[in-house]
């Protein structure tokens, strides 16, 4: 039966702090599990890349696959998202051998992701996998494995992905900034890519481009 009693205001706050404590602690977590020498190939990987990144996975992965599309594209590593479902149908063809391809997938057994793997082994693609089992098929099949893992998610069925995919998106982001590093990408490549908002202001006064 539902439980239709309502939470106090103090009993809400105390709810959000503790997810938000939570999620704070898995991500503080990952300096302790991560393997930064498996990042650092990464960094490597993509910074030498030819080619295009595309990126891949379904429900709250591809959510993150498209922000870390688009931290890439604000970097000028082009990363683009691609549709697992449509794919399939003839999309693929847009995959060439100097691509790299991230497939996100929690449990490392996404269904629509298995069938981007023959694709990318034909064509000589790059394939790096990014998930939580590293006993999977993915991680086994993959060029390089990235794992990434959380002891629970905040949720009370410990279901709902939340700081696991937060997870996934800070260690891009460790990598892109990394990447930034590495390609010695500078402010004034950056102005030119991003006009738009208060960052784009800013960057333009800065470089005395108004």
């Amino acid at each position: 039966m539902p439980n239709n009693v309502k939470m106090s205001r103090d009993e809400i706050g105390n709810e959000c702090r503790r997810v938000l404590q939570e999620e704070a602690s898995a991500l503080a977590g990952l300096t302790r599990t991560v393997d930064f020498d498996v990042l650092a190939q990464a960094v490597s990987v993509l910074g030498e890349c030819k080619g295009h990144i595309f990126l891949s996975g379904c429900g709250t992965s591809a959510m993150a696959a498209r922000k870390i599309a688009h931290s890439l594209c604000c970097i000028e590593r082009p990363g683009i998202y691609l549709n697992p479902a449509d794919s399939v149908h003839g999309g693929l063809g847009i995959l060439k051998a100097n691509d790299v391809c991230i497939l996100l997938s929690k449990g490392g057994r996404t269904e629509e992701l298995l069938k981007l793997v023959p694709v990318c082994k034909s064509k000589n693609v790059f394939l790096m996998v990014v998930s939580e089992n590293e006993k999977s098929y993915l991680a086994d099949i993959a060029d390089l494995f990235i794992h990434i893992k959380v002891d629970r998610e905040p949720c009370p069925f410990n279901m709902l992905a939340t700081a696991s995919i937060l997870a996934v998106i800070s260690v891009f982001d460790a990598i892109c900034i990394s990447l930034m590093r590495y390609a010695r990408y500078t402010k004034e490549q950056f102005a030119v890519i991003h006009p738009g908002g208060a960052v784009g202001e800013r960057l333009l006064a800065d470089n005395k481009m108004l």
